[in-house]
């Protein structure tokens, strides 16, 4: 065994697996499980007849490897019409997962010993993958009453070495919905400072009383990362789409090119179909989160917890006093909840509660969180 660990390539030796993924796997027959990234519901009917359509059709081979030109088509229409973003179809790069399209974005982009600046909390492959591509991740701590992500703290972080910006908006794990303002300033630091702004936006229809807002209407310096996982509740399909400046989707073509090869054809003929079809299913799935939201903050409010109210994505970030201890004790009541130090060192005695599960389940995890507080 020690033989084989000598082989083992050095960059793994700071990536950690996902305290994520870890808390996902715990199963039990009286478990709510609060720890879960994903929609609760079915994808869209009409996504469910272009799979079948697509099987009986034979559509199962490879596709080009930036995807198929009616579903780069569909999405280019679609950021020119929702963000203000003007792409061409050649500028999109349909991913296996937005996933897909963090790491080719870090393996494309950074070199050894570059730094990349990186949200604290911030979902945690952000570190991961500018590990994996031997940068440097450097946190932007987020203020800690509402989350934001201030445009002067990433100013005061930029060095020689530093190379790219990482934006989630809404954030994962705080819900957290940038303003319009903040994301215009840092897409001006970005030009000034010949940065690349990465921006997360798979959030991007999960959101509530604000409006989302993308870097890429304000820079021609940054690279959107977007997909359909979260959007129509696609998870298991793995479909997702990057899009930037011509002579970067030719560079991040290179690393999906030999990763991957291609998206599967049949999540792309969904993918289509979500798209081009009615979008009242989204409507209806963020009515009902919003709904759920309101049923969990209220709950943990009265309980005299210390929370902010999440304007965006399904998840909550309340502060816990000790995360360890409570994340314990929730599990002995059969609640699964994230620690927040799994976000980073800013999201220490925090947890995060996902309410992507029934309505009733989030009742009777709020009852049983109650008798520990």
């Amino acid at each position: 065994m020690q033989k084989l660990i000598k082989m083992y390539a050095k960059r793994l030796r700071g990536i950690e697996l996902s305290r994520i993924r870890k808390m996902f796997d715990i199963q039990g027959k009286d478990i709510i499980n609060l720890g879960i990234g994903e929609p609760d519901f079915n994808i869209p009917e009409n996504a469910k007849d272009a799979i079948v359509d697509a099987l009986e059709e034979g559509f199962t081979h490879y596709t080009p490897n930036n995807g198929i030109e009616e579903l780069r088509e569909a999405i280019a229409k679609k950021l020119k019409v929702e963000n203000k973003i003007k792409r061409s179809p050649d500028e999109i790069i349909v991913t296996v997962g937005a996933s897909e399209a963090l790491y080719m974005c870090t393996q494309a982009l950074i070199d050894k010993g570059e730094e990349v600046l990186i949200p604290d909390p911030g979902f945690l492959s952000y570190n991961a993958c500018v590990k994996l591509a031997e940068g440097k991740p450097i946190p932007i701590p987020l203020e800690k009453k509402d989350f934001r992500t201030k445009p002067e703290t990433i100013e005061s972080l930029i060095t020689k070495k530093t190379k790219a910006i990482i934006l989630n908006s809404p954030s994962n794990p705080t819900g957290a919905v940038m303003e319009k303002d903040d994301i215009k300033a840092i897409a001006e630091l970005a030009e000034e400072k010949n940065l690349i702004i990465i921006s997360d936006e798979v959030y991007e229809k999960i959101i509530y009383e604000k409006k989302h807002y993308s870097p890429g209407q304000f820079t021609e310096n940054a690279i959107i990362i977007n997909g359909f996982s979260k959007t129509y509740a696609m998870t298991g399909l793995r479909i997702g789409y990057v899009t930037g400046q011509h002579e970067i989707i030719e560079e991040l073509l290179k690393v999906h090119q030999y990763n991957t090869a291609c998206a599967p054809s049949i999540s792309q003929a969904a993918a289509l179909a979500a798209l081009k079809g009615s979008q009242k299913v989204v409507d209806s799935m963020v009515a009902e989160f919003k709904r759920r939201r309101d049923l969990m903050f209220n709950r943990l409010k009265k309980m005299g917890m210390e929370c902010n109210k999440p304007a965006g994505a399904f998840y909550m970030f309340p502060y816990v006093k000790d995360e360890k201890s409570f994340t314990e004790n929730a599990l002995k009541e059969g609640v699964v909840v994230v620690p927040g130090s799994a976000f980073g060192s800013n999201g220490k005695d925090h947890v995060r509660f996902s309410y992507a599960t029934s309505y009733d389940k989030i009742k009777e995890a709020m009852d049983r969180i109650e008798k520990i507080w």
